[in-house]
């Protein structure tokens, strides 16, 4: 399937990269940038060394340095200050530059000249709500939106920026509320409701150091990673979200969902809080808004399986 990957590199980001890289299954077409897990430029810089890292002569468009309204937050604490754990200055050289046009202009270019093109975005979705505002009729261009972001309060998930709120949606809450209002022909939304249940323990990735050198970059830059949840969760695991934000695309049987329209709370202290109307309790605030798919649980077992073998390059893929 053809794919447009809107990004903020980012350990995870570099993981879903080297899972869209090595999986038969996607033909990337173009990827965004974002600010959120370091500021834009860096995020940037992380994609066009990722791309000559991974062998994608793909187009980079940098997008949105900010939200929509507000400052942006980063996260240097969990990413490093260059977004890959003290690690992007081993990238290679790029082979290629960012292109000139904005990240939300390339995606409504790109969604009105590719057919069926599928559009994940792991980042906070401000290039997306930008997108949305320049072509309206964007959501029936697009075959699919699949999204990291939000927490709907089950297995214990209710926020890891707030006690109520995910980086992604906190780090933008107005851009989300729009891309959720907005009618697309498929929306996938995967948040900390799934993606924490697939937590790949440090001993699982060691083979990751005896790899190619993909997998010894991905290594060295998961260990800090690692680190981070050892000292906030008391687990030396690795909790790869963007790469599970995938698994609709490409392995939808191992997660499961739920359906029904989608919000984002604004101010005071559920700021950024994400909350779904799956029983059809809602009244004239939830009156026409379309109903989208959220994951409820993953099966940790298959995608840890499945996403070691791509990072360690076993699969069809060479």
């Amino acid at each position: 399937m053809k794919l447009w990957f809107d990004t903020d590199p980012g350990v995870d980001d570099a993981l879903a990269l080297a899972l869209i890289a090595r999986s038969p299954a996607f033909e990337l077409v173009g990827l965004s940038t974002v600010f959120g897990n370091a500021d834009v430029r860096t995020t940037t810089a992380n994609a066009l060394g990722l791309c000559a890292l991974l062998g994608l002569d793909v187009p980079v468009h940098a997008g949105a340095a900010g939200p929509l309204h507000g400052s942006p937050r980063l996260a240097p604490e969990v990413h490093g200050g260059d977004g890959l754990g003290g690690h992007a200055a081993s990238l290679p050289a790029p082979r290629r530059q960012a292109e000139r046009l904005p990240a939300p202009e390339a995606i409504v270019r790109a969604a009105r000249v590719e057919p069926d093109l599928h559009l994940a975005a792991v980042g906070p979705f401000t290039n997306l709500a930008q997108a949305l505002r320049l072509d309206p009729d964007l959501p029936q261009r697009l075959a699919s939106v699949t999204l990291m972001g939000g927490a709907f309060g089950l297995h214990g998930q209710s926020g890891n920026v707030t006690p109520n709120a995910e980086a992604n949606v906190f780090n933008d809450t107005r851009a989300a509320d729009e891309v959720f209002a907005a009618p697309w022909r498929r929306l996938h939304v995967v948040g900390l409701d799934a993606t924490q249940r697939v937590r790949i323990p440090r001993a699982a990735l060691a083979a990751l150091a005896d790899g190619d050198a993909v997998a010894q970059l991905l290594h060295r830059a998961a260990m800090p990673y690692i680190d981070f949840y050892h000292r906030h969760y008391g687990q030396e695991v690795l909790v790869a979200h963007d790469a599970i934000a995938l698994m609709p695309l490409l392995a939808p049987t191992t997660l499961q969902w739920r359906q029904g329209p989608v919000r984002v709370v604004e101010g005071g202290l559920a700021h950024g809080q994400t909350t779904q109307d799956w029983q059809r309790l809602g009244g004239a605030d939830w009156r026409d808004l379309p109903e989208h798919a959220v994951a409820v649980d993953a099966n940790a077992p298959a995608i840890t399986e499945l996403c070691l073998r791509a990072w360690l390059n076993q699969g069809e893929r060479t």
